[in-house]
């Protein structure tokens, strides 16, 4: 199959994260076994594993092509078309998860009958690390991560396949997202002195969230290659209470931040629980000790720091034919394959203003420039990769 061909099968299937994606892993694992390539699953939860295939000798300086399975809801959107039937019109291939990120995967695939050729000349391993569950937090592949460092030699590059306009990205910011729920003290709302109202607690707490994204922006670190160029901070939803006259008990808020590479956000969270716990807490238990807040954090992804060196961008720049590598605001699982004593980095098929969104798509012209670099990579492989 090509690369449409295979594209069209990966849409099908209905990976949205909140659902099963072992159909899809159980076609990847089917085709590429027949191709001649080792595969080992590895579970996450009863419906969900990730998928990793090798082929090649098992020796230091393989190169890992990665990619997540899961997609976003479709959920509210005004399609044009099925989002789960490949549409191609006008130099696009529309459908959920054609740019984040089965564009890559269906590039990868379509590739793997040149790596299964050229599997004898191969002087070095290449695996395809497919995952789970990277858009709830990138959780899926952690326990990919750990079987990886167990058991296969270490790796020279890791290729994250996220849309990046095919541009070579070196760097993106972590995400970490918090769930805090308030829990207060109903009355009638015409006691206010008797009840205590969850909301105006977390009305307070998020109060400091805005002004502190607001320190971040005028006084915080500043990094030029990203946009915006410094930590953010957003909070994403709110609910709480059940009617207008009563003093609400509950009310949570999720929020998140994404800090650039190298920095960790725990002075914030620290920030915010001395908050709760000096002065808010305080207030609420002079009429309840039943009430209080609690944060808890829901996903923490690290960030991917600039590595000028690192063998994985100096590897892409050259498959790519590029001299600069670029900066993300978005995080992937490049940082998590750092972190894990991996080199990686970010280039892939589209582009994430297309992610997400419905009518998501991907150029075909981008498929195109994925496909060459692939080839390139499998020259690479197999010490016949030419100067570019």
């Amino acid at each position: 199959m090509n690369t449409l061909e295979l594209l069209e099968r990966l849409v099908a299937f209905d990976t949205v994260s909140r659902h099963s994606n072992l159909s899809l892993i159980a076609f990847v694992e089917d085709y590429l076994g027949r191709l001649g390539f080792s595969t080992q699953r590895i579970d996450f939860g009863p419906d969900k594993a990730n998928l990793l295939a090798s082929i090649g000798p098992m020796v230091e300086g393989g190169l890992v092509l990665s990619g997540h399975t899961d997609v976003v809801p479709v959920d509210g959107q005004d399609w044009s078309s099925d989002p789960f039937t490949l549409r191609v019109e006008d130099g696009r291939a529309y459908g959920r998860g054609t740019a984040d990120m089965k564009g890559f995967i269906a590039c990868v695939l379509a590739t793997a009958p040149l790596l299964a050729s050229e599997a004898k000349r191969l002087r070095l391993p290449v695996h395809i690390a497919l995952s789970c569950d990277e858009e709830v937090g990138c959780t899926g592949v952690r326990p990919m991560l750990t079987w990886m460092q167990q058991n296969l030699p270490p790796v020279q590059a890791v290729i994250v396949g996220e849309p990046s306009g095919m541009q070579v990205v070196s760097a993106h910011k972590g995400i970490t997202v918090l769930r805090t729920s308030v829990t207060g003290l109903e009355a009638h709302a015409s006691c206010t002195h008797v009840g205590v109202n969850a909301i105006h607690v977390a009305a307070r707490l998020m109060n400091e969230i805005a002004q502190i994204a607001w320190e971040e922006r005028r006084q915080g670190e500043q990094h030029p290659g990203f946009e915006p160029p410094y930590t953010t901070l957003s909070i994403g939803t709110v609910a709480g209470g059940i009617a207008k006259n009563i003093i609400p008990r509950s009310c949570t808020f999720e929020w998140e931040i994404r800090c650039l590479p190298g920095r960790r956000p725990d002075a914030i969270i620290a920030r915010m629980e001395r908050l709760a716990r000096e002065e808010l807490e305080p207030e609420m238990h002079r009429v309840s000790r039943n009430t209080g807040v609690r944060t808890e954090i829901l996903a923490d992804v690290p960030g991917l720091e600039d590595a000028p060196d690192s063998p994985a961008v100096r590897l892409a720049l050259r498959l790519a034919g590029q001299n600069r590598a670029q900066c993300a605001a978005y995080a992937t699982e490049a940082g998590l394959f750092a972190n894990a004593g991996m080199p990686a980095v970010i280039c892939g098929p589209g582009h994430i203003a297309q992610a997400h969104k419905p009518d998501e798509f991907v150029a075909l012209e981008q498929l195109a420039l994925c496909e060459g670099f692939l080839q390139r990579l499998v020259a690479h492989a197999t010490g016949q990769e030419a100067a570019t």
